[in-house]
Parts: structure tokens; sequence; C-alpha cells
């Protein structure tokens, strides 16, 4: 009986301890321009880095969600600029995006990255693991 019982504890540990150590990866999927949507993603990636500093986070931008990321439109600008020259978050703006509402690389804030395809960066996050959030207003 000592050896079932003791079975079943290291089965239960093992089982807890695999849980802990699965990656904590998550891609964002930001297209609008409202600035407290804005705020609310940096609250969260704060919080998901404060909990889990090894966590991988991407932001993806497209559609009106650029402002987030262009110098003196962006309301969370110094959050950014700290978030992705640290590589603690990965900021990735579409640059289709940027040809439509015509913006300059030399525009961004700095640390942010482009991307050719947000769309296609978000299916080859979710394919490499990633857990997919689209953040609304």
């Amino acid at each position: 009986m000592k050896s079932l019982l003791a079975i079943i504890i290291l089965f239960v540990l093992t089982l807890n301890s695999s849980a802990q150590s699965k990656p904590y990866n998550i891609v964002f999927d930001i297209t609008t321009g409202d600035t407290a949507t804005h705020a609310r993603v940096i609250r969260w990636s704060k919080g998901i880095l404060e909990s889990h500093p090894g966590a991988k986070i991407e932001i993806v931008f497209y559609g009106k969600a650029l402002d987030m990321v262009v110098n003196g439109k962006s309301v969370v600008q110094a959050d950014v600029i700290k978030l992705a020259t640290e590589k603690k978050v990965t900021f990735a703006v579409c640059e289709q995006a940027m040809q439509v509402f015509n913006i300059k690389k030399e525009q961004l804030l700095n640390g942010v990255t482009t991307v050719h395809d947000a769309l296609y960066e978000l299916i080859t996050r979710q394919a490499d693991g990633y857990g997919y959030i689209k953040v609304v207003n």
C-alpha cells in the first residue's frame, strides 16, 4: 500500500512540475487606434512579465493601431521604448499597413521592428506555440 501511495505522489509531482515548465508565449493582435486599449495591452504585458519573467510576448500591429508605435503619436511611448529596447516585448509592425497609412520606418519608436505581413506573422507565432489574443476596445 505504501508503494502505491508513493507512486501516486510521484506521478502527481511529475505532472505538476511538467505543467509548470511549459513556456509562456503570447502574441497579441492589435488593430485599434483606441488609446485606452493601447494602455491596456502595455499593462497586460507588464503584468505577464512580472509574474512570468521568462515569458515571450509579441504585439503585432496593423490597421489603425500603428499610432501606438509612432513617435509623437503614442500615448504609451515611454513604455514601448523601454519594453522594446530591453528586449522584453517584441513590437512588430506590418509594413503593408505602414504603406497604407504613409508611415516610414524612421517614424517608429526605438526598438520597434517591422514584418512584411502581419497576418502571416500571427499565424507563424501560433504555429510556434504562442497563445493568440485579439485585443479589442
